[in-house]
C-alpha cells in the first residue's frame, strides 16, 4: 500500500456509482467516524457517484459485458485533477481491476479488499476460516483468496443454493426492492457459514453493507464499507485519530 505524507489533511477522491446508494452510505459512515465539533472538521470529498459504469456482473458473471476498466480510469483521473489527494473504490468486485486504476494515477489508491482481510486478520489472529457475504463474480475472480490464503485462512462462501439467494438480494438491494423474505434466506447463508467452521464473517459487498443491520449471527461482523470509511478517516487526518 502507498504511504502519503501526513503533514495535511488530505482530500479523499471517491469513485461511487457501484451503486450510487452504497455510494452515499460510505459517505455517511465517514461522516459518522469523524471526530468533528464543526463543519470544518470533517473530511473533504470529491464524489464520482457514476451509476453508468459498465456492469460488473455482465463482464465477470456473464461474461458478455463491457469491462469496466476504461471507465473507472477515466474516473480516476479526473478526481485527481479535480485535486483528489488519494481514492477509494467503494465496490468490492470493481477492485478486479485496481491495477488499471493505481497504473493511471499519480495519488495512492486505497486497496478495500487488502483493508478489509487485514482487519479481520489483525482483530482475529489465530482466524482460520473466513465467511465471505459477497457477490458471487467474487468467488469466480477469487479477489480475497490471495490476501487470505498467504496467512493460511481459508475462505468459505455459502452453498450454491445460499450463494443465490444473497445475489439476489444484493440486485434487490440495487432496485430498492429487497423484502423481508431476502432477508430471511440471507441471514440462511450466514448460517451455512457458520455451520462450515467460519470463525468469523466479512461482508464484502458495499450493497450489503447498506442492510448490514438484520444479519443475525453471534459471529464476528467486519464490514468492507465500514472499514474503508474509517481508513478515509485516518488517511485524510494526516494518521491523526
Amino acid at each position: 500500500m502507498v504511504q502519503m505524507d501526513s503533514q495535511a489533511e488530505k482530500i479523499v477522491g471517491v469513485i461511487g456509482g457501484m451503486g450510487p446508494e452504497a455510494t452515499v452510505d460510505l459517505m455517511q459512515q465517514v461522516i459518522n467516524a469523524t471526530p468533528a465539533q464543526d463543519d470544518a472538521d470533517h473530511i473533504r470529498m470529491l464524489v464520482d457517484n457514476n451509476p453508468k459504469v459498465p456492469s460488473r456482473i455482465k463482464a465477470l458473471i456473464e461474461g458478455d459485458g463491457e469491462s469496466p476498466a476504461a471507465c473507472l480510469t477515466r474516473m480516476a483521473k479526473g478526481l485527481e485533477a479535480q485535486g483528489a489527494s488519494f481514492l477509494v473504490i467503494p465496490c468490492n468486485t470493481a477492485h478486479h481491476y485496481f491495477l488499471d486504476v493505481e497504473a493511471a494515477v499519480n495519488i495512492p489508491v486505497l486497496n478495500l479488499i487488502e483493508l478489509t482481510s487485514n482487519h479481520a486478520r489483525n482483530s482475529l489472529p489465530n482466524l482460520r476460516k473466513v465467511g465471505l457475504l459477497a457477490s458471487t463474480a467474487l468467488q469466480l475472480i477469487h479477489l480475497y483468496e490471495p490476501w487470505f490464503e498467504k496467512h493460511d485462512i481459508q475462505v468459505l462462501y455459502p452453498s450454491v443454493e445460499n450463494q443465490q439467494a444473497v445475489m439476489d438480494l444484493i440486485c434487490a438491494v440495487k432496485a430498492k426492492r429487497q423484502t423481508s423474505l431476502q432477508i430471511q434466506y440471507y441471514n440462511q447463508a450466514v448460517n451455512d457459514l457458520r455451520d462450515q467452521g467460519a470463525e468469523c464473517l466479512v461482508v464484502a459487498c458495499t450493497e450489503l453493507s447498506v442492510i448490514s443491520g438484520p444479519l443475525q449471527t453471534e459471529l464476528p461482523i467486519y464490514d468492507a464499507s465500514k472499514i474503508l470509511a474509517e481508513t478515509i478517516v485516518y488517511k485524510a487526518q494526516g494518521n491523526r485519530k
